[in-house]
């Protein structure tokens, strides 16, 4: 069974170490004194995350907010920026789903095999009241208020075969080919429910397995395919989108409560547009990596995604992962799609 933090003791941990809540200077924002607004992220500077933020939400909020983002994770380690907000030491962070479940167990819905349908979906789903009771215990318990969720891309399976020698519709149709996938449970989980074989492998030996034969493929984003190359030593991908990763921009709540109802609203509108910026940004990209991809000879097409969606969703229900999802809420999720 996997182990999760306690919240109480995790809360009560953090109100003890909590700094003095001076440094964020004057928090009223008054006109002379602008609030200072620091971001950490293990983005790297040229990611679509960080530029949506720098060239998008900085600017909209600089008029009575001084927007400070430190990237590569060079002010806070990657997996402690919630902590830190929640002890007053951070004002912003890009988070994961992944991250949250470690206190918020229900939380790991949104990190399953076919919950998220695409990029509008995902939206919807945070939009929709459905996530109100999300919000709110992440407000009251860790002191973190999420804005908005951005977009990150759609994880495809990639194969060394031929559509001439495997053409995959269904899941069946992947009965014995050698996956690599990440190596923790969950990723193999997500993997055997593709209907795979996962083979847990380090990313960097990925590409000479595949050259090699000692894999039949992987699973990952179309940029992943193009920056590690993978297109030279493949021949085909289906379009499977198991997987739509997100992030979520993150907020100190007890900054949020500092601001006015005008800042507020200026500071939601500034993170909702810098998602959508990078949200069209992604999709934009993976539309042209296709045709890339295309013209290095790739063979890609979609598969029956019906097929492969009843069957992951069926396995995770069945499985100790779905133990602490709210009754309903998978069905709720599906619902708001296509």
């Amino acid at each position: 069974m996997r182990k999760y933090l306690n919240r109480r003791t995790f809360v009560a941990t953090a109100a003890a170490l909590a700094v003095s809540a001076s440094t964020l200077g004057g928090t009223a924002a008054s006109a002379a004194d602008k609030i200072k607004l620091r971001l950490s992220a293990p983005a790297s500077a040229t990611d679509q995350r960080a530029v949506a933020m720098t060239e998008v939400f900085g600017p909209a909020v600089a008029d009575f907010a001084e927007f400070e983002p430190h990237w590569n994770a060079t002010l806070f380690k990657q997996g402690t920026e919630l902590e830190a907000i929640a002890r007053d030491n951070l004002e912003m962070s890009i988070t994961s789903a992944q991250e949250l479940a470690v206190f918020f167990p229900e939380f790991s819905i949104f990190t399953a095999g076919y919950v998220h349908q695409d990029a509008a979906h995902q939206v919807a789903v945070f939009n929709n009241e459905l996530m109100d009771a999300f919000k709110q215990k992440v407000e009251d318990e860790l002191g973190v208020k999420l804005l908005s969720v951005m977009y990150l891309g759609r994880r495809q399976v990639n194969l060394r075969q031929s559509k001439d020698e495997l053409t995959v519709k269904t899941p069946e149709d992947l009965a014995g080919v050698n996956l690599r996938m990440p190596g923790t449970d969950a990723w193999q989980f997500l993997g055997k429910a593709l209907g795979a074989n996962p083979t847990p492998m380090a990313f960097t030996e990925v590409y000479t397995a595949l050259q090699t034969g000692a894999v039949d493929g992987q699973d990952n984003p179309l940029p992943t395919v193009v920056d590690a190359k993978f297109y030279e030593v493949t021949n085909q991908i289906i379009l499977t989108s198991h997987l739509v990763d997100l992030n979520y921009i993150a907020l100190s709540k007890k900054v949020w409560d500092s601001l006015t109802p005008d800042q507020q609203a200026a500071v939601q509108k500034a993170a909702d547009d810098a998602a959508e910026a990078g949200r069209q940004a992604q999709l934009k990209k993976e539309e042209d990596l296709v045709s890339f991809l295309q013209e290095q000879g790739m063979e890609i097409y979609e598969p029956d995604v019906a097929a492969f969606r009843d069957r992951v969703q069926g396995m995770y229900l069945e499985s100790d992962y779905a133990a602490n999802w709210p009754d309903g809420l998978l069905e709720k999720i599906n619902a708001l799609g296509n």
